[in-house]
């Protein structure tokens, strides 16, 4: 059988302890691991949200509520009297580009935009016109998008002039959580990186878009290596966090890779949450950078090299709730392909990489009166699955390194027979990393790095690698041609 997990039970865990936090597209979750990376059997907790979102293209949270989830997590899991002072540090993760709008108070002035708000669409359009956006990539590694700081603070200069008018600070969902809690808005390099307004070699922020967003850099925080942790505030809510130190908040996306082993750039990550991504470690900056990919620098000496998809977890979620699939749907993605599935391009949030069209909208393409529900979700499985290939075929010269596709996340493990698709649409095997949080293991392993950097760490827990199927690539380059053809026509037309 495929081990899962790797708890140990609290009396036989290795100190020091960490206390990790991860703040996802679905809940917030937290818990305890030893120094060698296992987490603390029994010292878990979850508190399941949902962003607000609406066809305008709204995608927001409530920064308060979300406070409250982290400080309720906190509560349930040091509540254990056996831990004592056990606990020597604090981190967390959150969803990558985020942005509050916060007064001189560290108020919220408004709602938590997140990386799925696509109002600033106009916006983008419009900082292209202005801006060399080849240049502005090369520079911060990021490309003009409306997941990004400077055509949302674009944006609300005229949606919301009184929100820009009243704010003082700018900061990310992570930086609100700590402020509110520990009085200390302690932002990652890699929080600050995926603003897009970092340069990926300097770690300063950009002038030419922080002049064309219209704010100054006093509004931002200043980047922190996870080797740069505040000290202990000694909290009285929390006497077991009494000698711990707090880390700066990272992205997820840098977590990801760390928890699914992938710490060096043989390794690339395929994601797979509600969002997804594939992304590669690199020592410095990728150069030169692909145009549809993103290279955030993430502490002094490396980055991440990789592109964003939207639409992973939650394209599933979706068919799951809105078809009238077949108790035994998933054997649709063991079955061999076939010409009746249907061709989906899975936009239902807008499109990241490669192409970058904030605005773009799922497209079912084949669809007739004979297809059925189960025909249908097989079909959007396929297209996501062909979005990960477009930015894998950005990769290859940018990587050329990659020995392994190492595959996490909640997708990967509900439905891990669309593993054999992703390999057979990549032309790669595909490891399956079958541990659960393996994001909040990656944040509480870096956090370990500085904490406990000569304890041996566990391995990681995988489950069957899946090897590309000669029979079907075929099928799938010819797939994968019309699904060029038919983006081409319907996003970029």
């Amino acid at each position: 059988m495929t081990r899962i997990d790797d708890d140990v039970a609290l009396e036989t865990a290795l100190d020091p302890l960490v206390l990790a936090l991860d703040i996802g597209s679905t809940a917030t979750r937290g818990g305890v691991h030893d120094a060698s990376g296992r987490r603390v059997h029994g010292l878990q907790h979850k508190v399941p949200h949902a962003f607000l979102v609406a066809p305008d293209g709204t995608s927001v949270i409530d920064p308060e509520q979300v406070t409250t989830e982290v400080a309720q997590i906190i509560d349930t899991v040091t509540a254990d009297p056996r831990l004592g002072s056990r606990i020597a540090g604090v981190a967390m993760d959150t969803f990558a580009a985020s942005l509050i709008a916060v007064d001189a108070d560290g108020r919220a002035l408004s709602p938590c935009l997140t990386y799925a708000d696509s109002r600033s669409a106009g916006a983008v359009t419009a900082l292209r016109e202005e801006l060399d956006e080849h240049a502005v990539q090369q520079r911060t590694g990021t490309r003009l998008h409306t997941s990004y700081h400077a055509p949302r603070l674009r944006w609300l200069r005229t949606a919301q002039p009184q929100v820009v008018a009243g704010a003082v600070f700018w900061w990310s969902l992570g930086e609100y959580v700590w402020a509110r809690l520990i009085g200390q808005p302690l932002a990652g390099t890699s929080t600050v990186a995926w603003t897009g307004l970092l340069d990926r070699r300097t770690g300063e922020l950009d002038a030419e878009l922080l002049a064309a967003a219209g704010v100054g850099p006093e509004q931002f925080s200043p980047p922190r290596d996870m080797t740069d942790p505040a000290p202990s505030v000694a909290p009285g809510r929390w006497p077991a966090l009494t000698r711990a130190v707090w880390f700066p908040v990272i992205t997820d996306g840098f977590a990801s890779n760390i928890g699914a082993g992938a710490i060096d750039s043989t390794v690339l990550t395929a994601a797979t949450a509600t969002s997804g991504a594939l992304r590669v470690l690199l020592d410095g900056p990728a150069d030169p950078l692909p145009f549809g990919l993103w290279n955030y620098r993430v502490d002094a000496g490396r980055t991440l090299l990789g592109g964003a998809i939207n639409d992973v977890g939650r394209a599933v979620s979706w068919a799951q709730s809105t078809l009238r699939l077949s108790p035994d749907v998933t054997s649709a993605l063991a079955t061999p392909p076939g010409e009746a599935t249907p061709l989906v391009l899975p936009y239902l949030t807008g499109e990241r990489a490669p192409g970058w069209v904030g605005e773009a909208r799922a497209v079912f393409g084949g669809v007739s009166a004979a297809t059925d529900a189960d025909t249908l979700f097989r079909g959007i499985v396929e297209g996501v699955a062909m979005t990960y290939a477009r930015v894998a075929d950005e990769l290859r010269p940018a990587a050329p390194q990659i020995l392994e596709v190492a595959a996490a996340g909640r997708v990967s493990n509900d439905q891990p027979d669309w593993l054999q698709i992703l390999a057979d649409v990549l032309e790669r095997p595909v490891t399956h990393v079958t541990r659960r949080r393996a994001t909040q293991r990656g944040t509480a392993l870096l956090a370990l790095d500085v904490l406990a950097p000569d304890v041996p760490r566990a391995p990681r827990v995988t489950g069957s690698t899946y090897e590309p199927r000669p029979a079907h690539a075929g099928y799938y380059a010819e797939r994968r041609a019309r699904f060029g053809e038919m983006y081409d026509a319907q996003i970029r037309g």
